[in-house]
């Protein structure tokens, strides 16, 4: 007899058990749920990974990505002595509970918490692009006509989703809740890597996710569907006794059963409401809210995708709107990490594809606004590993250039990927069969000044 044929996917890759149960699944859901998560539970499964190291301090990673680059000076790097034309009136900074880190007066209860966090000011890169910033910080390389790299968050995906040791059948990569669209998230990984949007908006009475709720549809007319489901499936009446009608059944009880346990995931109305109330009401504290959950499931990377940061207008007004509700939210998802014993093995990195220009620009048609400054900027870490309580790096006097220590996306990326315990060095699984390592080899000519070690 010959060789027992393996079943494989349309990528070439074989199909094991759990990928046919999942097969299953999303064909047993689609007449009667929306398709978005059950189309993401085929796609979950990853290709073969190298296996992690076994010293990982870090299990997953919650990314608080400022879509369209915040203000270093308003945020994590205050220049007060630089005059008005710098601080633009935000000329008091506070002390926080580490001596001799001041920070933004906005930010009064992260400054509580700086001993669980470490700023890093000499982030550069020296782009002032949307597209090439973004590209530069979420992969840690510069764009290339000849291949399109994978973000962080897919290469997480990749070494620690299914074939790591992954079991939840929630999305092991969750971007709440849009894609950014500036950039590829999985580059070249693909499919298989691509993260898992939730669409809707947690900060609203109820949080309508892409497949498990649908706007409009109770849970009673959901269950309602299915029951004339039943009724109007003859086959199955007939043939009850056949096996592969059995296991169908079977495939279409575990579908609503897990759609039913993920729509308990994501129901914010769970929690106390003094939790809620301590993150904040609104989008960015209940998705702060939502990651710290995923992070309880397990999910080893979540992206909060805050946008409205890109403020060449009305940057003053936008700020003293929008940062008291980040500064609740990221600084209460710091507080309930650490007393749920979650940030010793969670990576919370906040920042944006670059900063803001340090210099105000009053004239029209800005009138107060900030350009876009890739010399010079800010990202915070905490957690997985990362000391809290200290500053990495440091700008002139005004904010313009770094000065000391300089950060470079690649430096920060790897000291992540070394925390979470994936090999710099393994190949990545290109589909042209390339030779593309996690980290850049001394010959891709990329700037580095070296991992994180000073708060590893």
């Amino acid at each position: 007899m010959g060789a027992k044929k393996r079943l494989v996917d349309p990528l070439g890759l074989p199909l094991s058990r759990r990928d046919l149960i999942k097969l299953g699944l999303a064909g047993a859901v689609s007449l009667a749920l929306p398709m978005g998560f059950a189309t993401r539970l085929l796609t979950a499964a990853q290709p073969p990974a190298a296996p992690g190291k076994a010293n990982a301090r870090a299990k997953a990673v919650i990314q608080i990505w400022m879509w369209g680059g915040p203000s270093h000076l308003d945020t994590f790097d205050p220049k007060p002595e630089a005059g008005y034309n710098f601080h633009g009136g935000l000329d008091k900074p506070i002390a926080t509970n580490v001596d001799g880190i001041r920070i933004c007066e906005l930010l009064p209860n992260l400054a509580k918490q700086a001993d669980k966090y470490s700023i890093l000011r000499g982030m550069t890169h020296n782009s002032n692009a949307h597209e090439t910033a973004s590209y530069l910080v979420q992969t840690g390389r510069s764009p290339s006509d000849r291949i399109v790299y994978p973000g962080v968050g897919a290469v997480v995906s990749l070494f620690k989703g299914y074939d790591a040791g992954y079991r939840s059948q929630i999305p092991p990569y969750i971007v709440m809740t849009e894609l950014q669209g500036r950039f590829s998230e999985a580059g070249f990984l693909g499919g298989r890597c691509q993260p898992f949007a939730t669409g809707g908006d947690p900060g609203q009475g109820k949080f309508n996710v892409e497949g498990i709720t649908t706007p409009g549809v109770s849970e009673q007319r959901q269950a309602d569907r299915r029951e004339l489901l039943k009724k109007l499936d003859t086959l199955d009446r007939t043939m009850k006794d056949d096996p592969q009608i059995a296991a169908a059944d079977k495939a279409e009880k575990e579908a609503y059963e897990l759609l039913a346990d993920a729509g308990k995931l994501f129901d914010l109305s769970q929690e106390k409401d003094e939790v809620r109330d301590r993150y904040g009401r609104n989008t960015f504290g209940a998705s702060c809210l939502m990651a710290r959950r995923l992070v309880e499931r397990g999910v080893p990377y979540i992206t909060i995708n805050s946008k409205g940061w890109d403020t060449h207008k009305q940057h003053f007004q936008t700020i003293r709107r929008r940062l008291p509700e980040v500064d609740r939210g990221f600084a209460a998802l710091l507080a309930d990490l650490a007393e749920r014993n979650l940030l010793d093995s969670t990576i919370v990195w906040w920042g944006g594809e670059f900063g803001r220009t340090p210099r105000v620009q009053w004239d029209p048609p800005w009138n107060g606004g900030r350009g876009h400054w890739g010399a010079a900027f800010s990202s915070v870490v905490a957690g997985g590993g990362f000391k809290g309580g200290h500053v990495v790096g440091a700008t002139d006097a005004t904010g313009e250039s770094v000065k000391d220590r300089p950060v470079y996306p690649c430096d920060l990326i790897a000291s992540i990927y070394e925390l979470l315990g994936i090999d710099l060095d393994a190949k990545l699984p290109h589909p042209q069969g390339l030779d593309v390592r996690v980290t850049p080899r001394p010959e891709e000519d990329v700037k580095s000044a070296g991992r994180l070690k000073e708060i590893m």
